[in-house]
Formats: C-alpha cells, structure tokens, sequence
C-alpha cells in the first residue's frame, strides 16, 4: 500500500488521530547537570572507558557484544565515572561548549519546530530516567539514570501528555526514587502508565480524550529481555513496574484481559513495550509473535516498542503499525567513544502515526529524522537522513516495508 500525499497526513484537519511516538528520553545524568536545578552530581558508574579504540579484534567486539546483551549495564567496565558532568564534558569536547544552565526548553531543540508543523494530537515518550532526589540508587546495577523532580518542566516545556515507564531505569534510585517519580508526574499532570505503588496501578494505562476524534488507551509493558530485573515487578503490595513474564500464551491473555476491560469502539490502543538489547537489529522472532498476538487477540492498534539505542525496522501488520525499536530522541551519549559505531546511536526518529478511530488502521506514518548535539535535538542532514532511509529500507524489506525520502528530510512508510 503506497501512500499519497491526501487529507490523511498531519497536521491536516481529519478525523484522524495522529500521534506523536519516540524511543528512550533520557534526562538523567549530563541532561540532568545541564538544566537548572541539577542533582547532586555524585554517581555509582561502572563504565567502559574508551575500550572500543584499543579492540583489535572482531570477535573481541563480538564477545562484548555478547556479554552486554547478556548482562546489561553490568560488565566489562574497567572503570569508574564518579560525577555526571563527566557526559557534560564530554558533550562540550566534542562539539562545543554549552552556556550553563540551559532553559527547560533548550534539549528539546529542533524538535519543537517540528512538534509544531506537524501538531500531533498527542505526545507520547518512553521516559528512560527516575525524576527524583533520592540517593538509594540500585545496588549492583551499573548504570543510575535520575533527573531532579525540580527539573520537571523540561517535559512540561515540550506538551508531553504521556510517559510510558515500564522500562529498565525508572527504579534505578530505589522504590523511593519511582515514588518521587509517580508523584512528580502526577502534580505536573503528565499521564503515566506502567508503573505504579502496586501490580494493579503499574498495569493501568493513561486514557486520553482526543476532542472530537475519541480516545487513546497507552499500556507500558516491560520485559526482561531489556535488562529490567525481575525483583521490580509491581505485586500486590509493592511498588514496580508492570513486567511481562515471557512470550507466551499467557501473556497474551494477561495484556488482552487488562485491555478489554478498557478499550471502546473508536479508541486507539498504545502498547508500548520496553523489549530487547541495547544493540542489534535483529528482530526476533518472539518478538513478532507477541507485536501479532497483541494485534490479533488483544485488540492492539499500535505497538511502540523502544530498548534498542538506534532505530530497528518497522512493519506493518493488518494494518497497525509495528515499532520494532524507536532509538533515542534525547540521551547523554555524546562524546562517548563510538562503541557501536555501526548503528548511529546519535541519530533517531520523531515518529507521527496516523490512526483512523474507527477502525484503528494505519493511515499515514511519517518519521522525522534527528540527531543528538550539544545535548539537544537537531534535525538530522541530508546525509544522515539518507542513511536512515538505507538503514530502514535494509531492515524494512524483511518486514514487507519501505520508507521514501522528501526533499524536506522527512520520510514516508510505504507498505
């Protein structure tokens, strides 16, 4: 199916629901140092310091490779970051300096132009970082992502109406840490899903009245294979996230039984499921499984999924769409040696998806590409846009689909 340039698109008055979606926002670390009321900038890092210069062998890269989808944010490292601004420094040795501190505004960069343009009807983030001050960061966890609850406007600045949580960082400063977060969220009135003080808050999603057009019903779903650890589960009296067990049947039934106590005629659902290693673009088999199980049984109409650090391929399947990995809209990377080179973990994806309420089907996918720079969103160039369109072409083609570049840099699903 190709699509044409018709009343379908963005930002074009429709009856149509358009969503604005994007992988991991990360606001911790060197984003957190950056913005005006920064924490403490003390932290517990393993981290790998420039390993990537002194490999002289492929199957070096590869057992590595191994091992951290193993054992995410856990090995290899052969030193310690003690303070955030280390990323800060790194950033500014790499492309500049950035005058201190920023606006709330300042990371969101390009990508509020864009927001504008296009004007979705929602904006909808997985939010990778615990916003708190809590200092109970998680004991043999290598990597501790946390933003200053003071700091909360920077998501405020961008209309963000939903954040989906049910990922590998959110409890990385302690239950107390995803408190704070709930709480902080819910006094700037930024609608949550998939976590929660207990099992049967994380597994609520946020529901959300498009005037005019209908609803939009996001679950956050985590998964074990994106290195959340099983002990963050939500129970019935302990604060978590809403992890899925495993790919099966089971699950299944437990995501299909949640949404149809909710889902009505003419709404939209939002799964958007933390699943995956960090690198790779391979698209595993039980992972279209469960994205086709979800569509077919549970009544999914949009599977968002994210974990991947750069942008996997994109299907699309009875007429939903199927975001296998998102990448990173906004993380602290930058200046980091290139581990990964191969991927472009700099570059991402502002992704539209437009929804007909009626029936649920896919009317138009656009993706604007991005990079991170100074520690904001810039629009990609011509060149890096190119290579994502290579890049999802490559991918797209085991997955029935394509994307065509326009002259202004932004591309198109055609499936």
């Amino acid at each position: 199916m190709s699509q044409q340039k018709t009343d379908s698109e963005p930002g074009i008055n429709s009856s149509l629901i358009t969503l604005f979606l994007c992988g991991d926002v990360m606001l911790g670390r060197g984003i957190d140092q950056l913005l005006p009321h920064p924490n403490e900038p003390y932290i517990h890092e393993r981290w790998i310091r420039g390993y990537v210069r002194s490999l002289k062998s492929s199957r070096i890269l590869l057992l590595l490779l191994l091992l951290r989808h193993l054992l995410p944010d856990r090995v290899i490292y052969k030193g310690y970051v003690k303070s955030a601004r280390k990323f800060l420094e790194l950033a500014e040795k790499a492309h500049g300096s950035i005058q201190q501190p920023v606006d709330f505004s300042y990371i969101w960069g390009d990508a509020f132009e864009e927001l504008q343009r296009v004007a979705p009807d929602l904006r909808i983030i997985n939010l990778e970082t615990s916003i708190t001050k809590s200092d109970d960061y998680w004991k043999g966890k290598g990597i501790h992502y946390r933003m200053h609850p003071e700091n909360i406007p920077c998501i405020t600045a961008a209309k963000i109406d939903c954040c989906s949580l049910a990922n590998n960082h959110v409890l990385d400063w302690g239950y107390s840490g995803l408190l704070e977060t709930l709480e902080t969220l819910d006094r700037a009135n930024v609608k949550r899903a998939g976590a929660g003080r207990n099992a049967e808050e994380a597994a609520s999603p946020a529901v959300m009245e498009v005037a005019g057009k209908g609803r939009v019903i996001v679950f956050s779903f985590g998964l074990k294979t994106s290195g959340i650890p099983a002990v963050w589960a939500a129970s019935q009296d302990k604060v978590g996230v809403n992890l899925l067990k495993d790919f099966s049947d089971e699950t299944v039934h437990y995501a299909k039984e949640k949404i149809q106590k909710v889902k009505q005629k003419g709404d939209i659902v939002v799964a958007s499921i933390h699943w995956g290693s960090n690198w790779g673009f391979k698209v595993y088999p039980k992972q279209r499984w469960l994205a086709h199980k979800l569509i077919d049984e549970a009544g999914v109409d949009v599977i968002h999924g994210h974990s991947s650090h750069h942008v996997k391929g994109v299907e699309v399947y009875k007429e939903r769409p199927i975001m296998y990995g998102c990448g990173d809209l906004i993380n602290d990377y930058e200046g980091i040696s290139q581990s990964y080179g191969d991927f472009r973990k700099d570059l991402g994806l502002m992704y539209f998806v437009s929804s007909d309420p009626a029936s649920g089907k896919l009317a138009h996918l656009l993706m604007t590409p991005t990079q991170v720079k100074r520690l904001k969103v810039n629009r990609a160039s011509r060149k890096d846009a190119l290579w994502l369109k290579d890049t999802l072409n490559r991918e797209g083609k085991k997955l029935g689909t394509q994307v065509e570049l326009s002259p202004d840099n932004t591309l198109t699903l055609v499936w």
